[in-house]
C-alpha cells in the first residue's frame, strides 16, 4: 500500500518581460508504514568513531570509538549485522544494528572506503579510495574471502551493480573515469570518460542507465552504460553526490555537498522535479524510514545530523555528532529500490 503525497513546484517562467511563478502539483507514492526504527547509527570519519542516535528523542546516547576514519556501512545479506567499513583502519567492524553493541572484527580489510554486496549476495567489493584498488571478495555473508585485488587509477569511490551480478561499477574521482569490472573473472571490461570528480552512482529500474553525481560540477550525468555514452545532463546543484532512492521505484534523491541542498530526480523522465534547500554545510549520505516520510541526511561539514520532513521537503531539526559524519543507518528502512 501507497500514500500519496502532493508537493508544489515551482517554475519561473519569463513571457513578454514578466517574471511569473507557476506552480504545479508533484505527485509521488510513499512506501506505507512497518515497524519503526528506534537507532540511527552515524559514522563519525574524522573522530575514528560511532554516534548512536535515539530516533524518538533525536538525542545521541552513546559514542564509540570503532577505527580510524569509517565512511560506509551496510548490512550483511541476512540483515542481522551492520559491517562499518575503516578505511584508515583496514578493517571491518560488526555491529547489531538494533541495539548498537560491537560484536566483532574483520581484520585485513584494505583500505574499505566504500563497500558493497553484489545483488546475489555472492561478491562482497571494497573500494580502496586511497590505495587505487579495488578488492573483490567471494562472500558467505559476514565470511569473506580475497578473489582479487584490481588496481585502478585515481581513487576509487562509489559502487553499483547490474541486477544479474556480473558487473560492478566504479568512479574514479581523481581520473574522471568510470569503470566496468567482471565479477566473475574479476578483469576491467572497460573504462570511459565522465563529468568531473564522479561520486554516487545509482542504477535506474529494468538497468537501463547509471546516475552519476558529478561532485566537481552541478549535475547528475546519465549513462548509457551499454553503449558508453552520455544521454544527458540533469542540473541539481553544485557538488552532486550521493544517491538514496525514496522506495517507490520512480524517485531518487541526490546530495548537493557544496549547494547545501538535496535534488529529487524522476528516474522515468529523467528530470528533477524538487529540491530541499537551506541546509547546513555539507550532506552526503542518506537513509530514509520505513514509512517513506523522514530523510535523514548526514552534513559532513557541519558536525551534525539532519532529519527532513519528506511531503513538506523541509528541514525539522538538526542533531550534532562528531566530525566528518558521513554513513548513516538505521533498521528497518525504507526499501533500497
Amino acid at each position: 500500500m501507497y500514500t500519496f503525497v502532493t508537493l508544489l513546484r515551482f517554475r519561473i517562467l519569463a513571457l513578454s518581460g514578466l517574471l511569473l511563478i507557476v506552480l504545479s502539483p508533484l505527485a509521488f507514492a510513499l512506501p506505507s508504514a512497518s515497524a519503526e526504527p528506534k537507532l540511527a547509527v552515524i559514522l563519525n570519519s574524522g573522530d575514528a568513531s560511532v554516534s548512536l542516535i535515539d530516533m524518538p528523542t533525536r538525542k545521541v546516547v552513546k559514542t564509540l570509538a570503532v577505527g580510524k576514519e569509517p565512511h560506509h556501512l551496510m548490512m550483511t545479506p541476512d540483515e542481522k549485522t551492520l559491517l562499518i567499513a575503516n578505511a584508515v583502519g583496514n578493517d571491518v567492524v560488526l555491529m547489531n544494528p538494533t541495539t548498537g553493541e560491537l560484536t566483532g572484527r574483520i581484520p585485513n580489510i584494505i583500505d574499505p572506503y566504500q563497500i558493497g554486496y553484489s545483488p546475489n549476495h555472492k561478491w562482497f567489493v571494497a573500494n580502496g579510495n586511497r590505495l587505487d584498488r579495488v578488492d573483490i571478495y567471494a562472500a558467505d555473508g559476514a565470511n569473506l574471502k580475497l578473489a582479487k585485488t584490481v588496481k585502478l587509477a585515481k581513487t576509487p569511490s562509489h559502487i553499483a551493480f547490474t541486477a544479474d551480478s556480473k558487473i560492478a561499477f566504479i568512479t574514479l574521482q581523481d581520473s574522471n573515469e568510470l569503470a566496468a569490472i567482471d565479477l566473475d573473472t574479476q578483469n576491467v571490461l572497460w573504462k570511459m570518460p565522465t563529468a568531473k570528480v564522479p561520486a554516487g552512482l545509482w542504477m535506474t529500474p529494468g538497468d537501463q542507465y547509471l546516475l552519476l553525481g558529478a561532485t566537481g560540477e552541478d549535475n547528475v550525468q546519465v549513462i548509457d552504460w551499454k553503449n558508453r555514452k552520455e544521454v544527458k545532463r540533469i542540473i541539481t546543484g553544485k557538488g552532486a553526490h550521493n544517491f538514496r532512492p525514496l522506495g517507490d521505484k520512480k524517485h531518487v534523491f541526490v546530495t548537493n555537498r557544496i549547494a547545501s541542498s538535496i535534488s529529487m530526480i524522476n528516474m522515468q523522465t529523467l528530470e528533477k522535479v524538487g529540491d530541499i534547500t537551506g541546509l547546513p554545510a555539507g550532506p552526503d549520505d542518506m537513509e530514509i524510514t520505513p514509512d517513506g516520510k523522514t530523510l535523514w541526511v548526514t552534513l559532513r561539514f557541519s558536525k551534525k545530523v539532519g532529519v527532513i520532513d519528506i511531503p513538506s521537503m523541509k528541514l525539522m531539526t538538526v542533531i550534532p555528532v562528531g566530525k566528518s559524519p558521513h554513513g548513516v543507518f538505521f533498521y528497518p528502512r525504507a526499501a533500497w529500490e
